[in-house]
């Protein structure tokens, strides 16, 4: 029993954290999203479109997005090696590779 009562708050708490989850994302989103239209960030199309043909004909895989700091990484695949690259989202400045 004493268990049981336990599990229940538990229980609860995991199912409300995917919805808190969601909200944050939403946020961050629209943040994200009005950052862009005031032009304090570039969008993903321009930091592809400055990227991908820099890196020699590696296979271009997608990228995550930081939004605490603007930062995109790059991922890539070239001859078996993973390749990312840092990209200041603001500047549009390369801040690292790493991989091969």
């Amino acid at each position: 029993m004493f268990y049981r009562v336990l599990l229940v708050p538990l229980a609860l708490g995991l199912l409300a954290s995917p919805a808190a989850a969601a909200v944050d994302q939403r946020g961050e989103r629209q943040e994200v999203f009005s950052q862009m239209r005031a032009g304090r960030l570039l969008p993903l199309r321009e930091i592809e479109r400055r990227v991908v043909p820099s890196m020699g004909g590696a296979q271009y895989l997608g990228f995550d997005f930081d939004p605490g700091s603007g930062i995109y990484t790059l991922k890539f695949l070239r001859n078996g090696n993973v390749i990312w690259v840092e990209v200041d989202g603001h500047t549009g400045t390369i801040l690292g590779r790493s991989g091969n």
